[in-house]
């Protein structure tokens, strides 16, 4: 196995145009192979603007199957550019069964399969519970480019035990696409501290679980459809990559387009593991209770 491995962030605006964001996709792609990246990710549901800002059935007909013809296009062009691509697709399972699903695409042996994001939010202009079913997979591997990845998606960012559940299968690092930002009306001060919580938190799972975590934001203003709850979402960027010992690797832009290279050293990762011994002082006999929604006195 290669001590080193380049893994590019393709951080990107998002139009009402299905195929234009395709070939933007596809030209970061392609860029961030130009740069060595073995292993290319893309942001959270790139083909269109984030969708779930409010609830219309008309967007259900941007659903595809899996595979379909994202995949199908993106396969190719993993061959083509010989890197494993990682994309957010809208999936229609059968009529009226949609997920949120991030598939993995290897250039030798193309589809590898998917993983349905599990934890679904509902919050003022982030009504996904009303478009996707959680996920059923569950916390998924993949092994690609020499390397074994973990696949999670959003809001799966915020719960420690994805992550667990994720490294505890080997996985090396995690990779979040996301669609995250600020509500316009906001104060600084608050956007600020939601910020750092969000990159806080990521950074965290790169230290407890000894692995590398990347994460895909998409950027820009997308307003919210007439008489929602905000004038929209400004997505806030940043995307980045974390080290196992927690050390921010790059960090793209708030406001711009970027497609971020980064090396990352895998020997660091049993390195770090040596050191902070985690998964070795685990108490895995003390831990049932974590299958319980809450610990209060009535049970």
């Amino acid at each position: 196995m290669a001590n080193t491995l380049n893994v590019g962030l393709v951080q990107m605006r998002c139009s009402e145009d299905p195929a234009q964001n395709l070939q933007r996709a596809a030209a970061g792609i392609r860029e961030a192979v130009r740069q060595g990246a073995r292993i290319v990710c893309l942001p959270e549901l790139f083909r269109t603007p984030y969708f779930c800002k409010h609830e219309d059935p008309q967007h259900f007909q941007l659903a595809e199957p899996i595979p379909g013809p994202t995949t199908e296009y993106l396969a190719a062009l993993a061959a083509e550019q010989n890197v494993s691509i990682l994309a957010s697709v809208f999936e229609k399972r059968t009529d009226g069964l949609y997920h949120n699903t991030l598939v993995v695409l290897d250039p030798e042996q193309g589809y590898l399969g998917k993983y349905r994001k599990m934890h679904i939010p509902h919050d003022p202009l982030f009504e996904e519970k009303y478009y996707f079913a959680p996920g059923d997979l569950g916390f998924r591997v993949f092994d690609t480019a020499g390397v074994r990845i973990g696949t999670l998606i959003c809001w799966d960012q915020w719960f420690p035990e994805a992550a667990r559940l994720t490294a505890l299968q080997g996985a090396q690092i995690l990779f979040y696409p996301t669609a995250i930002g600020w509500l316009p009306e906001e104060e600084t001060t608050e956007r600020a501290a939601q910020h750092e919580a969000w990159e806080l938190v990521q950074r965290a799972h790169a230290v407890t679980n000894g692995c590398y975590v990347v994460a895909v934001n998409r950027t820009g203003f997308e307003p919210a459809p007439p008489g929602a709850s905000s004038q929209g979402i400004h997505f806030w960027g940043q995307s980045f990559v974390a080290a196992p010992d927690g050390t921010v690797l790059a960090r793209a832009p708030v406001d711009e387009e970027a497609v971020l290279v980064v090396e990352l050293d895998l020997a660091f990762i049993e390195r770090f593991r040596t050191t902070w011994p985690f998964l070795r002082d685990r108490r895995t006999d003390a831990y049932a209770a974590l299958t319980r929604r809450f610990l209060d006195p009535d049970g």
